[in-house]
C-alpha cells in the first residue's frame, strides 16, 4: 500500500469506530447530529469538497455530486424525523472503501507496469583516463565504448568488444530463462547483466534503443482508448445528470399528484429519501472504474509475458481476431541462412562458392553473409570490381578481371544465360562465370523450433485462417508452409505485393472478423500498418516494424502471438461481465427503489457492492495462464 492508500484506510477504521462507538450514547437532538457529524466529515470531507470544486469548475455531473446530495439528504431527514444518522454515513463509509479497494487494485496492475519501467537503467559506466565513470545515458553517443558490470542494467544497445556473461532478459521478454552473451553478440538495452565484465560499443544513442522504445509504448498505450472505454465515458456524461433529473423529479412529481390531484397527504419526507435512495443506487462507479481497470490490468498482464500492447483499442480489436498472415524470414524462420548445397558443372564446388561470396561481399543481405560464411576464408575486397546491384534480380561483378553473375533466374534470363532448376527446396543462387553457366547454390532458413506448435495453438484459440506471405521462390514457401500446417502461401512477393494480398484478404473476410499480420523486417512496416492488427517481432525486427505495429512480441516467439490473443478475449470477457453484470443489478435496485422497496442499505450494496466485485474481477486480467 502506498501513503494516499494507508491514510484512507485509517479514516476508514476511524470512521467505522466512531460510527459504532456513538449509537451507545444516550444522547439526542443537535448533540446527537454534531456527534455524527465527526465521523461524517472524517470519512466524507475529500468528496464534498470535489463535489464543490465540480460545481464551481461548472462541471458538476459526476459520482461525487451524486453521494454529496444523497449523503447531506439524508442527513436532514434524519434531522427531521429525529431518526437514525448511521444510514447516511454507512452510504459515505461503504463508498470509500470500495474507492479503496478500487486504489488497490489499479496500485496491483500498475506494478505490473512498474517492474517493466524498472528497466530504465540510471546511468552507464564510461572508461575514461583509466577509471569507470558514471555518466546520464543521454550523454552516450553512438560509437562509444561503455562497460557493464555483473547486476548492472544494459543501458545501451550495442555489440559486445569483451567479455563473456548470462543475460537476465525476463523484464524484456518475459523469459525466465538467462541468455548466453559473447563478443560479437548484439546485445540490447534493459538486459541486467548477470555475471562477468562487458565492454559494449553502442549502436544506438539511448533515445533510440530498445528499452526507450519499450517505454514510450508503455507510457502512451493508456491513451488508445478502446471503443468500449469511450463509449463508458460518454455514457457517464449523459447518464449523471440525466439520474439527478430523474432523482429530482422522483422527490418532486409524486407529492404533487397525490396533493393536488388525489387529495392525498404529499408525504414529502417519503419521496424525498426515494429520491436519494435512488441517487445512491444509480451512481455509475462500477462502470466508470472497472472497464478501463479492466484494459489497464490486461495491458499489465501482456507486459509481464513480453507482450506490449500500445493501448486498449488494439486490445479489444486483437481479440476479434479470425485470420492471421505471417511473414516468413524472421518470423516463422530464424533468419539465419545456410548454403546446403553446391550443385557444380565443369568448376570445382570451392571455386564456385568463392566466385559467389566475392561477388556478394558489398552486400549486408543475409543470403549474402551466408556465402561469406560458407566461404570461411578472409574476403579480399581488392580482388572485386565494377560491382552491379540489379534489385530483385542478383549483382554482376568481376572477380580476378572475370565476369562473375550471381542471383536468380531473373538474372540469368536476363543476361540471356541458359540455366537449370534445382529440385531442392531452398533460396536458389544461379551463377554464371564469364558469360557461361557455373552451377547453383541451396541456400535456406532454419524454422523457428516453436512455429509448428504456435501455429497449432493460433488454430486452437479459434482462428479461422493462417496464411504466409513470402518472397521465396514458391517450392521453398510451400515446403515451410507445409511442415508448419499453414493453411494458404503466397510467394515471390515484392513489399508491395505483400500490401495487395493483405487488401485482398481483408476484402474477402467478414466484417466482425480482424486480421493480423505478424512481420519483423523493415519491408513489413506497410503491411503492418494496412492489417486491422500489426504484430510486430521486437527483439530482432527493424524500428520501422515496431513502430508501425500495434502489438510488440518482445522475445521474437511466435508461441505469444496465441498467448496474446487469449489474454485480449479473457480482458474482454470480463469488461461485458462488468457491463452487463453492474447495469443488470442496478436497474433491478433502480426500480425498487423507485417503488419504495429498496431502503439505504440495498442502495448501498447497488452502489459500493457491485463496484468492489466489478473491480475484483477486472483486476483477474492481470494473471495470465502458463501455455
Amino acid at each position: 500500500m502506498n501513503k494516499k492508500q494507508k491514510k484512507m484506510l485509517i479514516r476508514i477504521l476511524l470512521a467505522a469506530a466512531l460510527l459504532v462507538g456513538f449509537n451507545y450514547l444516550p444522547v439526542t437532538g443537535i448533540p446527537r447530529l454534531l456527534l455524527y457529524l465527526v465521523p461524517y466529515l472524517v470519512i466524507g470531507y475529500d468528496i464534498l469538497l470535489k463535489a464543490f470544486k465540480g460545481i464551481r469548475n461548472r462541471q458538476p455531473f459526476d459520482e461525487n455530486l451524486l453521494m454529496a446530495i444523497a449523503t447531506l439528504g439524508a442527513l436532514v431527514i434524519a434531522v427531521m424525523d429525529e431518526g437514525d444518522y448511521t444510514e447516511a454515513i454507512a452510504v459515505m463509509l461503504f463508498y470509500q472503501v470500495g474507492e479503496w479497494f478500487q486504489s488497490y487494485a489499479v496500485g496491483k496492475s500498475r506494478r505490473n507496469i512498474s517492474e517493466l519501467m524498472d528497466i530504465r537503467p540510471d546511468y552507464a559506466n564510461v572508461e575514461r583516463e583509466g577509471q569507470l565513470v558514471r555518466v546520464d545515458p543521454d550523454e552516450v553517443e553512438v560509437g562509444s565504448v561503455i562497460v557493464v558490470q555483473p547486476g548492472e542494467k544494459v543501458p545501451i544497445d550495442g555489440v559486445i568488444l569483451e567479455g563473456s556473461s548470462t543475460l537476465n532478459t525476463s523484464a524484456l521478454t518475459g523469459e525466465s530463462l538467462p541468455r548466453d552473451a559473447a563478443p560479437g553478440d548484439e546485445i540490447i538495452s534493459g538486459c541486467i547483466n548477470m555475471s562477468g565484465v562487458l565492454k559494449i560499443r553502442t549502436t544506438r544513442e539511448f533515445g533510440e534503443s530498445t528499452v526507450s522504445t519499450i517505454l514510450d509504448l508503455v507510457e502512451n498505450a493508456s491513451s488508445r482508448k478502446s471503443r468500449s472505454e469511450a463509449f463508458i465515458t460518454k455514457f457517464a456524461r449523459v447518464y449523471t445528470p440525466a439520474v439527478v433529473v430523474s432523482a429530482a423529479a422522483l422527490a418532486v412529481l409524486p407529492p404533487l399528484v397525490r396533493m393536488l390531484g388525489m387529495h392525498l397527504p404529499a408525504d414529502w419526507d417519503v419521496w424525498i429519501y426515494r429520491a436519494l435512495t435512488f441517487l445512491v443506487i444509480s451512481c455509475p462507479c462500477a462502470l466508470v472504474i472497472s472497464i478501463p481497470l479492466s484494459f489497464f490490468a490486461g495491458i499489465g498482464g501482456a507486459s509481464k509475458e513480453g507482450i506490449l500492447v500500445k493501448g486498449s483499442n488494439y486490445l479489444e480489436a486483437l481479440s476479434r481476431t479470425k485470420y492471421v498472415v505471417f511473414d516468413k524470414t524472421g518470423t516463422l524462420t530464424q533468419g539465419v541462412f545456410e548454403v546446403n548445397a553446391v550443385h557444380h558443372n565443369q568448376m570445382e564446388a570451392k571455386k564456385l562458392l568463392e566466385y559467389a561470396a566475392l561477388a556478394e561481399s558489398a552486400s549486408s543481405h543475409p543470403i549474402s553473409k551466408s556465402l561469406q560464411r560458407a566461404y570461411g576464408k578472409k574476403i579480399d575486397r581488392s580482388r572485386v570490381t565494377d560491382i552491379q546491384e540489379i534489385s530483385g534480380n542478383g549483382i554482376i561483378a568481376r572477380v580476378d578481371g572475370i565476369s562473375v553473375a550471381a542471383g536468380n533466374g531473373k538474372l540469368m534470363a536476363r543476361l540471356g544465360i541458359e540455366y537449370r532448376d534445382c529440385h531442392h527446396a531452398g533460396t536458389i543462387i544461379h551463377m554464371a562465370v564469364d558469360g557461361a553457366y557455373a552451377g547453383h547454390i541451396v541456400i535456406s532458413d532454419r524454422v523457428k523450433p516453436h512455429a509448428a506448435e504456435a501455429v497449432r495453438n493460433l488454430k486452437a484459440s479459434g482462428v479461422e485462417q493462417t496464411v504466409m506471405l513470402t518472397g521465396d521462390r514458391k517450392k521453398a514457401a510451400e515446403q515451410v508452409a507445409e511442415s508448419l500446417g499453414i493453411d494458404q502461401v503466397y510467394s515471390e512477393l515484392l513489399p508491395a505485393g505483400k500490401v495487395e494480398k493483405v487488401e485482398e484478404l481483408l476484402d474477402r473476410k467478414p466484417g466482425s472478423a480482424n486480421l493480423a499480420f505478424v512481420g519483423d523486417g523493415i519491408n513489413d512496416a506497410p503491411v503492418l500498418s494496412r492489417a486491422d492488427i500489426g504484430i510486430a517481432m521486437g527483439a530482432m525486427g527493424s524500428d520501422a516494424a515496431i513502430e508501425a505495429a500495434d502489438v510488440v512480441l518482445m522475445d521474437d516467439d511466435p508461441m505469444k502471438i496465441s498467448k496474446a490473443i487469449r489474454i485480449s478475449r479473457k480482458c474482454l470477457r470480463i469488461v461485458y461481465e462488468n457491463i452487463w453484470f453492474a447495469i443488470g443489478v442496478k436497474l433491478v435496485c433502480l426500480i425498487l427503489g423507485a417503488l419504495g422497496l429498496a431502503n439505504m442499505w440495498i442502495a448501498i450494496f447497488a452502489d459500493v457492492g457491485v463496484m468492489i466485485l466489478a473491480v475484483l474481477n477486472a483486476v483477474r486480467a492481470l494473471f495470465v495462464k502458463k501455455l
